[in-house]
């Protein structure tokens, strides 16, 4: 057996527990992560890199207006001097800042291959050159003037920002997306000019929410444009959790061409999405087979997207083939919305859409009352400059005089006319060129308008109103130049409703032709289609000993319901149904069902019907069709049902009343509202029992009385007034039925 290692002698060595030193190790991983890469400070909206980049643009004096540079500078002088994370991450964050279908308001002007929407990358950085934007100027502003804290960069020599200043709201505008660990970030970019109108309202307003927001910023706008089709509800939930998504579709447009030929073109494809891939994606679908409904896909962009889709057939409904289109391909995509921000760049919080404006708005506060500060000084320093040249100027002989025999000038001008060491040195360093009379009516004006000038500041320091006022007044300017009447601020999303569940599209309705025929399901679960609505089956042959347990009249675009007794539920396509000709197929081959289960019932599916279900043990509850639809095999859990007991009973609502019946031959009546309406579950007790469970269930309207078919096939009937003593409540045991029920305890 191998000893031990034994660590060698010294001072520094000390034992540590190897859990809590992997934890602490794993704790500083995961904080750097977080504080220094992943997620976006929430006033600045950028992360660490992005703001890295930015200030060593600012450094290189790569304004707007200045020329470019290459972007293998701007990488190397990043790098160098902040990041320290390898050029090629420096890169690629500096190309996604600079694509416009990337970036909603591009931080960098870029010249040169910086990619494109069909997803082929940039060229290298020796071949690119790259200058700032308008949009980063504004979230530069007053870097130089204190308005923000500096620290030291990673190798001590430097400072860097710890936030911008931020004059532009870069969190919501274009958005962040980033994965830490154990948290991630996913924010949608926004329109500035909606984000302007709902910041001005939320000054007037601290106390407004997202609701109220919401009727200036109505949802996302993605540089791609697109159209978002999710309700009004499902919008303001997610912005007031910040959390949720948004549903993004292409846009497009119908061609019309000669004799009624027609191609729908796509010019707008959701966000994120290559367009390279989707159209490979949608070549691969139309080659297997997979979209019937289109018959080719041809790319024919050039600066503008336009893919064109050609339908199978001239009389294929446009709407229908796109739906098509949209479920089986990216033509409709998600984008997640997860508000997990850097709050005052130190907390990851998840931060609603009234909070992430605030972050902003109080940013903007204090970088206005710095920035009044830093002024202030400059105001006072000046004057001070200025006063001792007044005063030079009043004593201009006397002044000459000192400075030509005085051996000390700058100590005798000190003590002769009070001066301060700053304006002594400001004095002796002035040029005898500026000692003109023009000169001097200018240094009393400007030393009046600075007089002025820091009464104003001083006022606005004190007046938390005149702050708010003069940080309006800005959000107007970011306004105005980046409005909606602008080409980069004009809106690119639209929005939509989206289809309602009764307009939901069926490919099956589209694809088989509707034609009546008649379910055959027997007693060994074996099931087929009759074609035509076939009324009489008694010459209807049946395998062995098999025989007919049910039949009902649907059409080739119905689905199909089963019902196990396990409680699952599954959709069967009435057109995949074996024919009548033959004995059909056992149930079980086309869903799947447990061998230790059996089917239960089998119904045709009504758009928007009600139906009670329930299990041998009575237990149930009301259910929409709607909510039982499912597209797997595997069927979806309906019923919760515990053993022994099963699933066992489901029928249509026809009434306003339920009639119950146990196995202890005990009928109980009761209102139908007393039964909830659930989605899926173990439902409530229908009635009570000691022994014994349900042996039949039905609904009835009470005016029209209960009835009921006995083995002979005659109809019993008790009205309403007759059925005062079985009338109950949910629950309740019930008494012996009326004389004349049958002994089956069956209602037919």
């Amino acid at each position: 057996m191998a000893k031990p290692h034994v660590p060698p002698p010294g001072e520094n060595n000390q034992p540590i527990n190897l859990r809590d030193a992997l934890e602490e190790r794993y704790l500083a991983y995961a904080l750097s992560t977080i504080m220094g890469r992943a997620l976006p400070d929430a006033r600045d909206g950028l992360k660490p890199v992005h703001r890295r980049i930015l200030y060593g643009m600012h450094i290189l004096r790569l304004d707007p207006g200045a020329p470019f540079k290459k972007c293998a500078k701007i990488v190397g002088d990043v790098m160098g001097s902040f990041h320290p994370h390898g050029d090629q991450a420096i890169y690629d964050a500096l190309v996604r800042l600079a694509q416009d279908f990337s970036s909603r308001y591009p931080l960098v002007d870029g010249q040169g291959n910086f990619g494109n929407i069909d997803g082929d990358g940039a060229a290298a950085y020796r071949y690119t050159e790259a200058r700032m934007t308008d949009v980063a100027r504004a979230l530069l502003e007053g870097i130089d003037e204190d308005a923000i804290d500096f620290r030291e960069n990673y190798s001590g020599d430097l400072q860097e920002p710890v936030v911008l200043p931020a004059a532009f709201p870069n969190l919501l505008a274009n958005g962040a997306q980033g994965i830490a660990v154990g948290m991630a970030t996913s924010i949608p970019p926004h329109n500035v000019a909606e984000l302007c109108d709902a910041a001005l309202y939320l000054i007037a307003n601290p106390k407004a929410d997202s609701d109220q927001l919401m009727t200036f910023v109505p949802g996302p706008d993605f540089p791609t444009g697109g159209v978002i089709v999710d309700s009004r509800e499902t919008i303001a939930e997610t912005y007031r959790t910040g959390r949720g998504s948004f549903r993004i579709r292409a846009r497009w447009f119908k061609e019309e061409g000669a004799r009624g030929v027609w191609n729908a073109i796509v010019t707008e494809i959701p966000y994120g999405v290559q367009k390279s891939r989707l159209i490979e994606k949608l070549a691969e679908l139309v080659n297997e087979k997979k979209l019937p409904l289109l018959a080719d896909v041809r790319d024919e962009s050039a600066e503008d997207v336009r893919i064109v889709l050609e339908p199978r057939a001239r009389n294929v409904d446009a709407g229908v083939m796109m739906e098509s289109l949209f479920r089986m391909s990216e033509l409709e995509s998600r984008f997640a919305m997860n508000m997990n921000v850097l709050v005052d760049g130190v907390v990851p919080r998840v931060l609603s859409l009234p909070e992430a404006l605030r972050q902003w708005l109080d940013h903007r506060r204090n970088v206005l009352i710095r920035r009044s500060r830093y002024r202030l000084s400059e105001i006072e320093r000046r004057l001070e400059l200025l006063a001792g040249m007044i005063i030079a100027f009043l004593n201009l002989d006397e002044v000459i005089r000192i400075i030509r025999e005085e051996d000390e000038p700058k100590e005798k001008l000190k003590t002769t006319f009070a001066l301060t060491d700053n304006q002594a040195n400001y004095v002796l360093d002035t040029r005898l060129r500026s000692l003109r009379r023009l000169e001097e009516m200018e240094l009393r004006n400007e030393h009046a308008e600075l007089l002025k000038e820091k009464a104003e500041i001083e006022d606005l320091l004190g007046s938390e109103g005149r702050q708010w006022k003069t940080i309006a007044w800005e959000i107007r300017e970011i306004k105005k130049k980046w409005g909606p009447m602008t080409a980069l601020g004009k809106r690119r999303t639209t929005f939509e409703a989206p289809p309602e569940a009764s307009e939901k599209f069926d490919l099956a309705d589209v694809l088989v032709e509707r034609e009546p025929i008649t379910v055959v399901v027997s007693q060994k679960g074996w099931i087929r289609a009759l074609k035509g609505q076939v009324a009489d089956l008694s010459n209807l042959q049946f395998k062995g000993d098999d025989a007919l347990r049910l039949s009902f009249f649907a059409e080739t675009t119905s689905k199909i319901m089963v019902l196990s007794t396990d409680g699952k539920i599954f959709t069967l396509e009435a057109s995949k149904l074996p024919g009548g000709r033959g004995a059909g197929e056992p149930i079980r081959l086309l869903a799947d069902i447990d061998d230790s289960e059996d089917v239960a019932a089998v119904f045709v599916y009504r758009a928007g019907g009600k139906m009670i279900v329930a299990a041998s043990d009575g237990r149930g509850f009301l259910a929409n069709q709607d909510d039982m639809i499912g597209n797997t095999r595997k069927g979806k859990m309906f019923l919760g049902v515990e053993a022994p007991a099963k699933a066992r009973f489901i029928l249509s609502v026809e009434g306003d009343h339920v009639a119950a019946i146990g196995e202890n031959r005990k009928l109980l009546c009761f209102p139908l509202s007393e039964l909830p309406e659930m989605t899926r579950g173990k439902g409530v007790r229908i009635q009570r029992y000691k022994d014994g469970g349900l042996s039949d269930i039905k609904t009835f309207s009470l005016s029209e009385g209960l009835s009921w078919i006995d083995p002979a096939g005659r109809v019993f009937h008790v009205a309403a007034a007759s059925l005062t003593e079985w009338l109950g409540h949910r629950a309740d045991a019930g008494r012996l039925p009326p004389k004349g029920f049958p002994k089956s305890n069956k209602f037919a």
